[in-house]
């Protein structure tokens, strides 16, 4: 059975180690074959993982679009380690993501990363609302 996939005018998409632009108008395509796919809207630059939980799904990524997905694991164990440090409570994501990827399913750890990156985010709304509230209160003036 092939998979089907949309483009929008102008999507772009990875396929294998191949980047594809669409045109100006909406394509569907029928892909067949084992090869790594990944959609626009899916896909992270060393320029936009701009915090840990990003750059452990970009380590991810490129395991998933990599022939040989062991020469990202130092880069990604690195990463996960400084991750854990900053914050602990990311532990049982962090597992999730750890036992796809050591079970070779590397765009299902992809999924679970993103949960990282939603979790941080959470994280960091959750600062700065305190920050902010903290700021706001009245001072013992």
């Amino acid at each position: 059975m092939a998979l089907k996939v949309e483009l929008k005018p102008g999507e772009k998409m990875i396929l294998g180690d191949c980047v594809i632009t669409n045109d100006d108008q909406r394509t569907r395509l029928y892909i067949q074959g084992n090869v790594p796919i990944l959609r626009e809207k899916d896909i992270l630059t060393p320029e936009t993982a701009d915090t840990p939980a990003r750059k452990v799904y970009l380590a991810v990524q490129m395991m998933y679009l990599d022939k040989d997905p062991k020469v990202h694991h130092e880069t990604y164990f690195r990463l996960i380690k400084e991750l854990m440090l900053a914050a602990p409570s990311m532990m049982p994501l962090v597992e999730k993501v750890n036992n796809r990827i050591l079970t070779g399913s590397l765009y299902k750890a992809l999924k679970e990363a993103k949960a990282l990156i939603a979790y941080e985010g959470e994280l960091i709304g959750n600062a700065s609302r305190s920050t902010s509230l903290r700021q706001d209160s009245p001072g013992d003036g």
